[in-house]
């Protein structure tokens, strides 16, 4: 029975009928490994033909054979829906599978490529030049000395590698920290999904080996979505784990684990009952998004926030409300100001009703008082104020702001 790679050369290659038996029978064909020399990646590249294969040439590699250079050819990606695109230098894996035309020429294969060798086990990139050996020896650490022992440092940068038109090599890209049963996909750049979980030690003395396992079981899974990564130093071949306060984007979707989160503000003065438990200190199910900046916007529909307990509101600077209709609260209960606010509102409308019935009322009575002369002068006075007043009270009333 073949494990591992030969097992895969006698279980995915292409076939062809057998016409006695009608059962299918394995072309000669086996993986190999072949070097990227170049890369398909836009309608500008010179093997782009819009007459030919056109848009699905794009992700076609030119390689070269690892062992003999002077084999060449094209490879396309094997998956159509995952692609994980090669820098030029680096070592992928070749298979020999069905074209197009499997329906006319079933023994027709075509070449296509898998996954990219991890000869540095590093998310960065993986290149590997094919003229080293043939580098001065004090040029050949990163890349020779290494299967003599020494340990690879791909930012030691003393040879000068052509990875492709754009990609620029950045010597503060760590791998991430791997624990047991990890599933980990990392991209070049310091973004990463982990489908990871509790980790502690096991006994008599339970340690937590990571930020979110501080409380509950080894096992309690969580997923963390991470993109830019706290650069911890220049060396990046040291490993790091995700850092939710140095990174500059996460998701992290929960199930036990507490995430040390530093919130911006933690100010519930506000709450009478069900006061939060502050971010850093909640451990449970949860979704933590955490940026520099977050925009939730519905180009068609509603965004709808609903909580079984409270929706709590938390700034430095401000809270602001811009909008081109209607703003409603509806509740049993508005205070405003403090928690602890008592003083009612009054309706305008009822207020001013009331105000100018009692204006009327005065200016029956001071019209009476002219016939007295002892307070004729001040009753005068009082009546030319009293129309001044009424047309003010119109004025008090908001045109924004209403009440029930």
């Amino acid at each position: 029975m073949a494990y591992g790679l030969p097992a895969v050369n006698q279980t995915t290659l292409p076939y062809q009928i057998n016409n006695n038996t009608n059962l299918p029978l394995l072309l000669n064909s086996s993986i190999s490994s072949v070097r990227v020399l170049d890369i398909v990646l836009s309608s500008d590249h010179k093997l782009f033909n819009p007459e030919g294969e056109g848009w699905d040439i794009l992700g076609t590699i030119v390689y070269e054979d690892v062992t003999n250079p002077n084999i060449r050819g094209t490879a396309k990606p094997l998956m159509g829906n995952n692609k994980t695109l090669p820098l030029i230098n680096e070592i992928v894996y070749l298979l020999s599978l069905p074209s197009t035309l499997i329906g006319e020429i079933s023994s027709s294969p075509v070449q296509y490529y898998i996954n990219i060798v991890a000869l540095w086990n590093h998310p960065h990139h993986n290149a590997y030049p094919s003229d080293a050996n043939e580098q001065p020896t004090t040029q050949q650490k990163d890349y020779v000395q290494t299967e003599l022992g020494n340990t690879s440092k791909i930012t030691d940068q003393t040879l000068t590698i052509n990875l492709g038109n754009t990609f620029i090599e950045r010597d503060n890209i760590h791998p991430l920290l791997p624990f047991e049963g990890d599933i980990i996909n990392e991209g070049r750049w310091g973004n990463s999904i982990r489908l990871g979980s509790t980790i502690t030690t096991k006994g008599p003395i339970i340690k937590p080996l990571n930020d979110w396992s501080t409380v509950g079981k080894s096992g309690d899974p969580i997923i963390i979505l991470r993109n830019g990564q706290n650069s911890i130093s220049s060396e990046a071949w040291i490993p790091t784990i995700e850092n939710i306060n140095h990174d500059s984007s996460s998701i992290y979707l929960t199930s036990t684990q507490k995430i040390p989160l530093e919130a911006a503000s933690t100010n519930y003065n506000s709450y009478t009952n069900y006061t939060p438990v502050s971010p850093n200190k909640y451990s449970g199910k949860q979704v933590i998004i955490n940026s520099g900046r977050l925009v939730f916007n519905s180009n068609t529909d509603h965004i709808l926030l609903s909580s079984a307990l409270t929706i709590g509101f938390n700034s430095v600077k401000g809270f602001n409300f811009d909008t081109k209709t209607n703003f409603i609260v509806n509740a049993s209960s508005i205070k405003l100001g403090s928690k602890d606010a008592t003083e009612p509102m009054l309706k305008g409308n009822l207020l001013i009703t009331e105000l100018q019935s009692l204006l009327y009322q005065l200016t029956v009575l001071t019209t009476a008082l002219l016939a007295v002369p002892q307070v004729q002068p001040n009753a005068q006075l009082v009546l030319s104020e009293l129309p001044k007043i009424s047309a003010n009270l119109e004025k008090t009333k908001s045109k924004v702001n209403k009440l029930i």
